[in-house]
């Protein structure tokens, strides 16, 4: 990380915004979220590097393990993720090299592909979960309270975008 700045450039930037286009406050408010996704992107994926893991992977592993029967077919996966299709694909054929899910037929389903955590999968994401929550997966200087306000009001946005109906 570089050293930091003497002063807040986002601040320093709203208040040019302001004296030559107008009111700053989404500006700032777009330019400090996407900040802090590079800040907590940075921690979370240093977190997971030492497991062999990025983010997606991370998330598509801590889904299938939420599974009651620990697989999920590739379809559901992609919605649950909100992923094209190719990239659930690309996912699982990675955690599939790696030995942490495999591919089995649905029961029922012939057309069907399921995906199923391996038990060296349930390893990894346990030893990859103590990693991110030992940082609080880079969400640093908030109270439990704040960062429940935080989540609250990106979960507005969300939903006003379309994001997720209910």
């Amino acid at each position: 990380m570089n050293r930091p700045l003497p002063f807040d450039p986002i601040a320093r930037a709203a208040q040019l915004w302001e004296d030559r286009i107008g009111p700053s406050a989404t500006m700032a408010a777009v330019t400090g979220v996407m900040r802090v996704q590079q800040i907590v992107q940075s921690a979370v994926d240093g977190a997971l590097k030492p497991h062999g893991l990025t983010f997606a992977r991370y998330e598509a592993l801590v889904l299938l393990s939420f599974a009651r029967r620990g697989a999920l077919p590739m379809r559901v996966m992609g919605e649950r993720l909100q992923l094209h299709p190719t990239s659930v694909t690309n996912i699982v054929d990675r955690l599939e090299k790696d030995g942490l899910v495999k591919r089995v037929p649905h029961p029922t389903d012939r057309r069907t592909t399921l995906v199923e955590i391996t038990d060296d999968g349930h390893a990894r994401l346990e030893d990859a979960t103590k990693a991110v929550t030992d940082i609080d997966f880079g969400l640093v200087g908030l109270t439990p309270k704040q960062t429940e306000q935080l989540s609250d009001l990106l979960t507005k946005v969300r939903k006003a975008t379309g994001d997720f109906d209910g």
